[in-house]
């Protein structure tokens, strides 16, 4: 089950979905829950009316931050293993099948975590730039054997675990309005998860944020 929480980004998720639409892994094994977290911006109804190939569930809550929206898709997913995915992460056809590889060589105890790395297609704000470069640092130290992957690189823009964990954990904390993958990746180590990057299982991280939204992170 592909997970996406969304909010008044209407034009990012139609690219996201569409990647998602010419994955290789086949379209009838995996189901597609987007959570409009109280979208104004008509995404409840192009979710409502989409045509697509894809197994797609749209499901509605009123604003409550993406901690709340993953919960309930999690909540409604049928699948074994749940890939989050941002709405402004355009996904490589491969994404699902990289993913699983490192699911069936590593165990049942795996977190796979995959790039989100940026479009060559795409201009970034200064912050968001920035942002970006010290995130790939983080990949190529991970790839280079510097240090291994911790729960502190769990970004659920790209990034794959059991259902069933998730559930064990208590799901996300509604409290948390930012880092609330990250403060459920610590609960996830302390049970014995073993989290591993995977550079193949690539992302691209169309990213738009204000300077003031920026700024205003490291205080949420």
């Amino acid at each position: 089950s592909v997970v996406i929480p969304t909010y008044n980004r209407l034009r990012q998720l139609k690219r996201c979905l569409a990647g998602l639409e010419k994955q290789t892994y086949p379209p009838g094994d995996f189901e597609v829950i987007v959570i409009s977290d109280g979208s104004t911006d008509g995404t409840d109804a192009y979710l409502a009316e989409l045509s697509t190939p894809l197994n797609l569930k749209g499901l509605t809550q009123p604003n409550q931050g993406p901690a709340a929206a993953r919960n309930l898709g999690i909540a409604g997913a049928m699948g074994e293993m749940i890939l989050f995915v941002d709405d402004d992460i355009v996904p490589i056809p491969q994404l699902i099948e990289e993913h699983l590889t490192v699911h069936q060589e590593r165990g049942d105890q795996a977190v796979v975590l995959g790039p989100m790395l940026t479009p060559p297609d795409y201009r970034l704000p200064p912050w968001v730039a920035w942002e970006q470069a010290m995130l790939e640092k983080q990949y190529a130290d991970m790839v280079a054997g510097r240090w291994k992957p911790t729960a502190r690189q769990f970004y659920t823009g790209n990034t794959s675990v059991l259902r069933k964990h998730l559930l064990d954990a208590g799901g996300f904390d509604t409290g948390f309005r930012r880092a609330e993958d990250v403060e459920m990746a610590y609960r996830l180590a302390e049970r014995g998860m073993q989290f591993y990057f995977h550079p193949g299982a690539i992302g691209y991280h169309y990213a738009e944020r204000s300077y003031k939204s920026w700024l205003a992170i490291p205080y949420d």
